[in-house]
């Protein structure tokens, strides 16, 4: 196979005038690029936004437990089925159920339909830190004042007040930097019902990001492959400096306290153990085809078991880094309203666009600290985003090769992908956009979905296609046997806690409320639940359609799409019962 996808590098079908030539598929040019591609994907705002206050609210270090048992179950054995399905199969994440098993393909429209729900809002964030960050420039940060159009009269500069405990606050006091969010950059309506008018400051962002995205996903690996040695790199730099510097700041220790102070106690809550596991399946973008699509451009030989240990581990270890440097910032936040963490204490967007701007403003040099922040909350953004969209594009293309790496035919759908997004997303860049938005993330992306995928992958792996076939082609590509560990939960653990995660969030489901206070009209919920079964529900009709278009029996139909695709790889036991056929057929030549 050759190196990249470049249209210089390309084979044909047959003689020079028999059809159009067909551009190779492409590959990682180093394994370097594979692991940072990866690390960009899995690595992202749900790390600094959602793990740290889902350990303050679950008990603190105690949540490490649910979390570790979690990863260990689930997260790494599901990491590695499917990036090494992706490398055994060389397919994206239908084409690669295809030839698994037939009869679970549907799995892998489903997850094209996740992806594409996640892409079109996700980037939404993108186009807030935007005009964050060209707000950076400016004479005096925006949101380190009260003197702004956009302020109210009960808008309070808490820094300025010198003795911070002999304040009398007044209890509906508000900071600039909440006001600058709530005000300046999203200017919410007062109702669901009124979308209000498109934000073009918004608008001209969203665009600004969906150019970069496209750019930097337009040569397949070739492109991806580049961007991500800095996209991937340079958050880590920002983060460390975040991290020293708001250990140094007052109160930050308060904060530390309340992010890992164990409560022994939140253990017998099943709500703790379902946070655990969900995260786990946000932050790991397991079930929704982008690890197929990375690692169906590795080379046939990569060590993918090691890498997946690697991953995991870095993934882990950067969400627990994080929660220091956002909690040492509430701590502060805290101590200088002289209020209990608690109060400040947030999670999702509010946390990224209020804690850390209000952290950065108290910097020496805050504009400079500001302008490299939010090039940090980007680039944490961006390469999700764009990885997200080159899976979506590999699914598609690996559907019809023929068609689609043909010419520029596969920038072309990259780039009608890109316009129907960008066009369906500035309803979410309205002034009542933050609630489509929020029933995006809520639904769209939900984490009940993911759980039945999960447990409908690792039931189709454990106990169709067999762990034991499953190991042998791991075997064939690394050289030796991941532990067994990895197997038996594959084919028992997983499918068991995910279900029973899965059957405990349906119980514990509850209609979203915005701001926990305002309930949405009855098409925001049908809204909803389409995003939700317009994914789930193509698994059993993906079976149902397969099972009546098979000819044959009812037992001969399951059978066959049952069966792997006869033109996978060999596995070395495959080999080895073919050895004596293949000496038989050579001595017969000879004869």
């Amino acid at each position: 196979m050759d190196k990249f996808y470049d249209p210089e590098l390309l084979f044909d079908k047959g003689t020079a005038h028999s059809g159009p030539t067909i551009l190779a598929r492409g590959q990682w040019s180093s394994k370097i690029e594979f692991l940072l591609a990866v690390a960009g994907q899995i690595i992202g705002l749900g790390n600094v936004w959602r793990f740290p206050y889902l350990c303050y609210k679950n008990g603190g270090g105690v949540f490490f437990i649910p979390y570790v048992l979690f990863l260990f179950t689930c997260g790494i054995p599901l990491f590695l089925l499917e990036t090494s399905l992706g490398q055994y199969t060389q397919q994206g994440s239908i084409t690669c159920w295809r030839k698994i098993c037939p009869l679970f393909e549907g799995m892998g429209y489903g997850s094209v339909v996740i992806v594409s729900y996640s892409s079109i809002y996700y980037i939404i964030i993108l186009a807030w830190a935007f005009l964050y960050l060209f707000s950076s420039f400016t004479s005096e940060l925006p949101w380190a004042s009260c003197r702004n159009s956009w302020n109210t009269e009960t808008c309070v500069e808490f820094d300025l007040g010198g003795d911070y405990f002999n304040w009398s606050v007044a209890k509906n006091a508000t900071s600039p930097v909440r006001e600058f969010w709530e005000r300046r950059i999203l200017n919410l309506t007062g109702s669901i019902h009124e979308l209000g008018s498109i934000r073009w400051e918004l608008a001209l962002c969203l665009l600004l990001s969906w150019i970069i995205c496209y750019f930097c996903v337009w040569k397949g690996v070739k492109s991806t492959g580049k961007v991500v040695y800095f996209t991937a790199t340079f958050p880590y730099v920002m983060l460390a400096v975040l991290l020293v510097r708001g250990l140094t700041l007052p109160g930050a220790i308060n904060g530390i306290k309340f992010y890992l102070y164990p409560d022994p106690s939140r253990l017998t809550d099943p709500q703790v153990w379902m946070d655990a596991g969900t995260q786990i399946f946000y932050s790991y973008a397991i079930c929704i085809g982008c690890l197929t699509a990375l690692g169906s451009y590795n080379k046939y030989n990569n060590n993918c078991y090691k890498d997946c240990v690697y991953l995991c581990l870095l993934n882990s270890g950067t969400s627990f880094v994080a929660g220091f440097a956002i909690f040492s910032a509430l701590g502060f936040m805290a101590y200088e309203q002289n209020t209990d963490i608690s109060k400040v204490a947030e999670s999702g967007p509010g946390l990224a666009f209020i804690a850390y701007p209000r952290a950065v403003a108290m910097m020496p040099f805050p504009h400079i600290w500001a302008i490299f922040f939010f090039i940090m909350i980007i680039l944490l953004g961006l390469d999700s985003e764009f990885v997200g969209l080159e899976a979506l594009v590999t699914a598609i293309s690996d559907l019809h090769p023929s068609f689609f790496h043909v010419g520029h035919r596969r920038k072309l759908l990259l780039l009608a992908i890109s316009v129907f997004s960008f066009l369906i997303g500035l309803v979410m860049v309205t002034e009542g956009g933050l609630y489509i938005f929020q029933l995006f993330d809520y639904y769209a992306c939900s984490g009940m979905t993911l759980l039945l995928f999960a447990t409908l992958q690792s039931g189709c792996v454990g106990w169709v296609y067999g762990t034991d076939r499953f190991y042998d082609n791991i075997e064939d590509m690394i050289g030796y046997k991941p532990l067994p560990l990895i197997k038996y939960c594959l084919k028992y653990v997983t499918p068991v806690i995910c279900m029973a995660t899965f059957l405990f969030s349906l119980l514990k489901y509850t209609p979203l409320k915005f701001d926990n206070r305002i309930v949405y009209p009855w098409w925001g919920y049908a809204l909803g639940w389409w995003f939700t079964l317009s994914s789930t529900l193509l698994v059993p009709l993906w079976m149902l359609y397969s099972l009546s278009s098979t000819p044959g029996t009812l037992r001969q139909r399951i059978s066959i799409l049952c069966t792997p695709s006869e033109d996978l790889p060999l596995t070395k036991s495959e080999k080895k019962a073919l050895e004596p056929l293949k000496l038989t057929s050579n001595l017969d030549s000879m004869m």
